[in-house]
């Protein structure tokens, strides 16, 4: 019975370990996280027979598999095709991203917006902060990209020519996700020297205080920041490196998704070979005892017979 046990468990966290592995953004590792908890949650309530909870926690965790096959459709494909290769190994070896140091990234955001503004092409760029950002937090989500910071993409994504340029990019996690997303336009009285840009700026971040948005002026190259629906500019670049420094620093040092994986993954295997080692032992041991028993037993009944 312990063997069981310990199989049980060891199995459901490989399996867990294997679908946090495909994860690779952050929001979606929550998720997933999240749905781990839940089936936690029902597992318990089914052994301490709280019929009603365990039903309706039972229910609930189906309902947000389903949701989460329709929304994770990539992942699940991938997984898929990896256990039909039979390369069932590969699922343990998280396709892992370096994570960039923040400085590095506040210097490509920089170094972009000042060739935008002295160039005055207008950008709209949105920065998650503390705390994830949800596509229903914009008026249309926009193209998904989920590439690597560089200048050179910022400046090409908002050149007039490109099909993207009128909407904002979303940075999350020091990578770029989005970009030609629709934000939502504040309602509050501001300035007519304000555009629309400016006003969508102010309208994101008033709808979500976890995000910044970087806004430069196609008129006048003027570079804006906005945060909680308040503006500050003009700025110069060093004023906004200072800015970003300020605020996004903490948060990308935070950002290891990819090291808690490693971290998960070098941890999780220790605990599979400690339970198992245990669980070995353990039957060897009960095996062992029975058949000593079982050996005594038998010499007396030899005895006996005599």
């Amino acid at each position: 019975m312990l063997g069981q046990h310990l199989l049980d468990i060891s199995l459901v966290l490989a399996l867990t370990y294997a679908v946090l592995a495909l994860i690779g953004e952050r929001r979606t590792l929550w998720m997933v996280r999240g749905f781990v908890v839940l089936m936690l949650v029902t597992a318990a309530s089914r052994q301490l027979n709280l019929a009603l909870l365990s039903f309706f926690l039972h229910h609930l965790t189906i309902g947000a598999a389903v949701a989460m096959a329709v929304i994770l459709q990539s992942e699940f494909r991938r997984l898929l095709e990896t256990i039909g290769r039979g390369d069932l190994f590969e699922l343990f070896r998280p396709s892992v991203l370096p994570v960039p140091k923040a400085d590095s990234t506040i210097d490509e955001i920089v170094d972009a917006i000042k060739e935008l503004s002295q160039n005055r092409t207008g950008a709209l760029i949105v920065v998650e902060t503390n705390g994830p950002l949800d596509d229903r937090d914009f008026s249309v989500p926009g193209v998904r990209l989920n590439a690597e910071i560089s200048k050179e993409l910022l400046q090409t994504i908002f050149q007039t020519s490109t099909l993207l340029h009128d909407g904002a990019v979303l940075i999350q996690s020091s990578r770029i996700t989005a970009a030609g997303a629709i934000l939502p336009i504040s309602e509050r009285q501001a300035s007519r020297q304000l555009g629309t840009r400016h006003r969508a700026a102010m309208g994101i971040t008033e709808r979500v205080e976890h995000c910044l948005c970087i806004v430069v002026s196609e008129e006048t190259g003027s570079i804006s920041l906005a945060e909680r629906g308040k503006l500050n500019r003009p700025l110069t670049s060093s004023k906004l490196r200072d800015l970003l420094e300020a605020k996004l620093a903490p948060t990308m040092e935070r950002e290891t998704v990819a090291r808690d994986l490693k971290a998960f993954g070098r941890n999780l295997g220790l605990g599979l070979g400690e339970l198992v080692r245990r669980g070995g032992l353990a039957l060897r041991r009960s095996l062992g005892g029975a058949q000593e028993s079982g050996s005594s037993d038998g010499r007396g009944e030899g005895r006996g017979d005599r």
